[in-house]
């Protein structure tokens, strides 16, 4: 028996859920995509954990083995982080379990819920966590990135609600940890990704969301309007978050046909609070200029979430944070939107402030608070032969965008590019993550993700 046959047999004698290899054809070709991959990436296998004593015995096998371990929530990943090639992918979408205690506000949640599962089970009392936007989105990728959403400028990031969580580590123990227990580990799990183990289950702080008015405000995308929906979203007050999508219109059937294949301003608004405060929050954005669609209404949270699947393509993304857009910049933008090459092409830019700023900067391994906006910038490619077109149509745009500050959201950054993982922390931040990662994790098990290599020395 060779190494890998090994391997696998050795999965299959100590996990109790599915490990399915290339022999299962039908069900590999479905279980080894992700999000952001193309079909050419061929696991060893991909273990699907029921609980946690199957996240030891892969943790354990790969740490034994020394093969490459990807560890996959909701296959979010930018950067196709949810799979590997030639090694073991575990798949946390088993781990399921939530217990919501409305009396306490609080929830503890398996990571292999989605931001949908969580958020209409916790709306159910008129409660929420903010995991970003999108429905689909695992909530512990997420989570261990940051978390910028919907929610944001309220109640801050995923991580500000973060309480505890159960983490597996690189030696196969499992951790409870908190600001008490093991305080070094559970700062560090706040915006340092999955460097650190493997998190199982997380207990959030839940927050009022009996009152929210929020949907899609669609705009003509002329300098003037970009530039001031932006200047709108940092005067506004904390109980409105904004994301402005600039993009070609998809054929929704909301728009007039002829806008779709242009660009246009999908502005997203969420205002936590009495619809009346809301109205006049918005006001400001529907004056910018005659809505192409307006379909803002007072809504339950759960409601205002993005899109439930995922699908698969192959696109490039970057990121990074800007302090301001003008006419002439966000002029920039749009012609690069309309003329780029690919499918489609889109830019996000988030305002932020608000309850992201309220945490000190070295209060949690997410740095950059004080930061005003952050860009995110995705190109779709039609497949390999078309991502080198993507990657300088991205880079060239991250370029137009660089105000002079190299600082990245870890959440966003695709792979590779031009920015490091080191540019997504502050630099004392990022030297107090090496220390972390050299305490739980001092071979590196978990590498395959935007690394944080061990201290040394």
């Amino acid at each position: 028996m060779d190494s890998t046959e090994a391997l696998i047999a050795r999965l299959a004698s100590t996990v109790s859920g599915a490990v399915i290899t290339p022999e299962q054809a039908e069900e590999y070709a479905v279980a080894r995509l992700t999000e952001a991959s193309h079909p050419d990436v061929r696991p060893l296998a991909i273990v699907r954990a029921r609980d946690v004593a199957d996240v030891r015995a892969v943790v354990d096998a790969a740490r034994g083995s020394g093969t490459v371990l990807a560890v996959r929530g909701g296959g979010h990943s930018a950067a196709a982080h949810g799979t590997v090639e030639g090694g073991l992918v575990l798949d946390l979408s088993g781990l399921r379990g939530l217990s919501i205690d409305p009396d306490s506000r609080t929830a503890r949640a398996g990571a292999g819920l989605t931001a949908g599962d969580y958020v209409r089970a916790a709306g159910e009392h008129g409660l929420a966590t903010g995991f970003g936007d999108t429905a689909a989105v695992g909530i512990a990728g997420i989570t261990l990135g940051g978390g910028v959403g919907l929610l944001s400028r309220r109640y801050g990031l995923t991580i500000d609600a973060l309480l505890s969580a159960e983490v597996v580590t690189a030696d196969g123990r499992v951790r409870e940890v908190d600001a008490d227990r093991e305080p070094d580990l559970f700062w560090a799990l706040r915006g340092g990704g999955g460097n650190l183990g493997v998190v199982t289950a997380m207990t959030f702080r839940l927050d009022d969301v009996s009152q929210t008015t929020g949907g899609p405000l669609v705009l003509p995308a002329t300098p003037d309007v970009l530039a001031g929906f932006l200047a709108a979203a940092g005067r506004a007050p904390r109980e409105l978050t904004t994301i402005a999508t600039l993009m070609p219109c998809p054929p929704v059937p909301f728009v007039a046909t002829e806008h779709h294949g242009s660009p246009v301003l999908f502005g997203t608004l969420v205002h936590v609070g009495p619809p009346e405060e809301a109205e006049q929050a918005i006001a400001a954005f529907r004056a910018l200029a005659t809505p192409l669609a307006d379909l803002i209404r007072p809504a339950p949270y759960a409601d205002l979430l993005g899109w439930e699947e995922i699908p698969r393509m192959t696109f490039v993304s970057r990121t990074n944070f800007l302090e301001r857009v003008d006419e002439q910049l966000a002029a920039d933008v749009i012609r690069a939107v309309a003329d780029g090459p690919g499918p489609t092409r889109l830019v996000q830019l988030r305002v932020l402030g608000g309850a992201i700023s309220d945490p000190a900067e070295d209060a949690t391994a997410f740095g950059f608070r004080d930061r005003s906006m952050v860009s995110y910038l995705s190109c779709m490619a039609t497949g390999p032969d078309t991502l080198a077109e993507a990657t300088q149509w991205a880079d060239d745009l991250l370029a137009a965008l660089d105000q002079g500050d190299r600082a990245a959201y870890v959440n966003f950054l695709g792979s590779p590019g031009p920015v490091a993982p080191a540019d997504a922390y502050p630099p004392a931040t990022w030297e107090r993550l090496r220390a972390v990662k050299a305490a739980y994790d001092p071979g590196n098990l978990f590498r395959h993700n935007h690394n944080i290599p061990p201290a040394t020395g």
